[in-house]
């Protein structure tokens, strides 16, 4: 990308509220049914990677589960979720760091990524993606990654972005095992349709 990721959402973060941005979701259902889907016990390893102030990790604390990261390249949107989340802020661990620079000797049960994949424009990066979720998931783990699909927006956020379909992300994720893919639209704050895609793989796992 041509742009200075950390700059350009340290600045979406500090001047936008919440409810300001696009992507934002008062409760992230799809994703939080997608993960009931994998029936992983609440002790299994989770990353929201490109979380933003998601109310995700509100939710999946609500349901029980102990071993969560987000990871964003704003520290200012994990501070906003912190603040929110008060004392059970420090039941989370807390990543400031540009995905594509990202490196932990941790595995995951599950990799979620609701709208970062379709930021990645140049083939270097989206390889560098794919290889990060080889190297990072458990060998059955689960891979759920949204990214606006060929019926949704062509820019976000002022940024160019990529379009997905369900043949373009089992190409991608050419190995692991698709269990589905469907297409959803998301109304923004303000009323605008977009159409996203959802997509569940599993790391060499047979279902």
């Amino acid at each position: 990308m041509k742009y200075d990721a950390t700059e350009h959402w340290e600045n979406i973060y500090q001047t936008k509220k919440s409810n300001e941005v696009s992507w934002h979701q008062e409760k992230p259902k799809t994703s939080l049914n997608l993960i009931s889907e994998t029936n992983l016990d609440k002790d299994a390893k989770f990353i929201d990677v490109g979380a933003g102030d998601s109310n995700l990790v509100d939710n999946l604390l609500a349901l029980g589960f102990k071993n969560i990261t987000v990871l964003d390249v704003s520290s200012n949107a994990l501070n906003r979720a912190k603040k929110r989340l008060r004392n059970k802020a420090n039941d989370v661990k807390w990543i400031v760091s540009d995905l594509r620079e990202f490196e932990t000797n941790e595995k995951y049960d599950v990799w979620h990524d609701r709208a970062v994949l379709h930021f990645l424009t140049e083939k270097e990066d989206i390889s560098g993606y794919v290889e990060k979720v080889r190297q990072l998931l458990k060998p059955s783990g689960y891979l759920i990654v949204s990214t606006f699909s060929e019926n949704g927006p062509k820019k976000c956020s002022g940024l160019d972005i990529k379009q997905y379909s369900e043949d373009s992300m089992i190409k991608l994720f050419n190995g692991f095992k698709h269990i589905k893919s469907f297409e959803e639209e998301h109304l923004t704050p303000w009323g605008a349709s977009q159409i996203f895609i959802f997509n569940v793989f599993r790391k060499g796992g047979k279902r």
